[in-house]
């Protein structure tokens, strides 16, 4: 029996934290940040929570 191997695009953008929820980085803060309003580009900075219905798929494809 084979065992799943890591999507490792994945394993690189989400991680796990101890109570075992799905923390993510925001998109959209990488290039065009002249556009943006300080109050935007300020919010992307931080991380967030992956919603419920979005972490089972992601456990699965990093395997944590």
């Amino acid at each position: 029996m084979g065992k799943i191997k890591t999507h490792k695009a994945s394993a690189k953008r989400f991680s796990v934290t101890g109570s075992g929820k799905v923390k993510m980085g925001h998109c959209h803060h990488r290039h065009n940040t002249g556009l943006k309003t300080a109050k935007r580009k300020r919010h992307l900075r931080s991380g967030a929570i992956l919603s419920d219905a979005m972490t089972a798929n992601v456990r699965a494809l990093i395997q944590k």
